[in-house]
């Protein structure tokens, strides 16, 4: 039979503070602590996998759409810069009927005018009629707006034309 040895000093001390019967401990309650435990940090493990995979893709998904959105911008800016261009303006002008203008005159802060105004190109600027009212005569019947002054339209096929009556010329009225 094994016999304890018998301590002395320091480690007597030290063994009375434990406990002297072997007792024993409910091993079932740590083991379901252990696997709860373990189970929790591993669902937290999956959870937080599964936030930052999320999050990766969100990220993905506002890089692309960042790309498309600068690349429409930089085109919107080459647009401008087409529109901007000093030969675009010029034709752009002229298609208007604007002229350049011609010498500028400056008036100073004290009110003394400097330089001689010129007068513009002598192209002059195309003016657009305004519309003609509604109740405005028809043109006469050997002319047509946009053809030369007396040239004659072709005149419209007969079943083109509307009959035109009055109510003097019609007796069954």
């Amino acid at each position: 039979m094994s016999r304890k040895p018998e301590l002395r000093g320091r480690a007597a001390r030290l063994a009375q503070l434990l406990p002297t019967g072997r007792a024993q401990a409910a091993r079932t309650p740590f083991v379901l602590l252990v696997v709860l435990l373990l189970g929790g940090g591993l669902i937290g493990l999956l959870v937080l996998n599964s936030a930052l995979s999320e999050g990766a893709f969100r990220l993905d998904d506002l890089k692309r759409e960042t790309k498309g959105l600068t690349d429409e911008e930089q085109a919107l800016q080459r647009d401008i810069d087409a529109y901007s261009a000093p030969d675009a303006l010029q034709r752009r002008a002229r298609e208007l009927g604007m002229v350049p203008g011609g010498d500028p005159a400056f008036l100073n802060p004290d009110g003394e005018v400097r330089g001689v105004p010129g007068p513009a190109a002598s192209r002059a600027p195309l003016v657009l009629a305004p519309e003609a009212p509604a109740t405005a005569t028809a043109p006469p019947p050997d002319t047509v707006p946009g053809t030369a002054p007396g040239t004659a339209a072709d005149p419209p096929a007969a079943s083109e034309a509307a009959p035109t009556t009055t109510p003097a010329s019609n007796p069954g009225r």
